[in-house]
């Protein structure tokens, strides 16, 4: 695949098929992905791949914990309060996702259901838990992880499996701890769910729309 046809094409996709993705191509992707950059070559990620039974006990036990109106701290704060023009485009990708699925505004428990869908992470075969050290500033481990989950996706992409970076995945960093043995001097810091898409789903077909590059862009001469 080119690519421009891989950055283009790629989309967070949200309902996967029950087919499981071969190790050997997860560990492939994986592996490619190592030659994203990173701060001084330092390759701070880690990652802990979760599927079969392992993976369906913590879907159920993060699903469960939702429903019955669990909170808790996350390893790496998320924002939460954003600027106006951002929260707009947030809510403007709201709205198209409850028409594509002709939900309708104030029809709270088909909301809810789509959010349950979320922490059961759309049926995906795969979670990928990225994990920074706990003694580096989180600003600039950041910057590192979104550089290699960036290159898992597109490589992903360009294997036919699709992906899903997720917050709500790793919501509850305890269970994701205790489930993946993840010593508590690291911090997790994102989920990518990965799988076949169903692209009989109308969520993983809608029009996806992105700001004119005069929205960021600035010119100096």
């Amino acid at each position: 695949m080119e690519l421009r046809a891989a950055i283009e094409g790629r989309r967070s996709i949200r309902k996967f098929k029950a087919k499981e993705i071969p190790r050997e191509t997860t560990r492939d992707i994986l592996a490619t992905a190592r030659w994203a950059p990173s701060w001084g070559n330092t390759q701070l990620w880690e990652f802990y791949v979760l599927t079969g039974k392992r993976l369906d006990e913590f879907r159920e036990a993060n699903h469960r914990s939702f429903v019955d109106g669990q909170t808790f701290p996350p390893d790496v704060p998320m924002h939460e309060v954003w600027p106006e023009r951002l929260k707009e485009r947030y809510g403007e990708l709201g709205k198209v996702m409850l028409t594509t699925m002709n939900v309708k505004r104030d029809d709270k428990d088909a909301r809810k259901r789509l959010y349950e869908d979320m922490t059961l992470l759309f049926g995906a075969p795969c979670l990928v838990v990225a994990c920074i050290p706990g003694d580096i500033l989180v600003e600039y481990a950041m910057f590192d992880i979104g550089l290699i989950v960036q290159t898992i996706c597109l490589l992903a992409h360009d294997r036919g499996i699709g992906t899903c970076i997720m917050a709500m995945a790793v919501r509850n960093p305890g269970l994701l701890h205790k489930v993946l043995s993840i010593p508590a001097e690291r911090k997790i810091a994102i989920g990518i769910a990965m799988g076949y898409p169903d692209f009989d789903f109308p969520l993983n077909s809608f029009e996806r729309k992105r700001a004119d590059i005069s929205e960021y862009v600035k010119w100096v001469e």
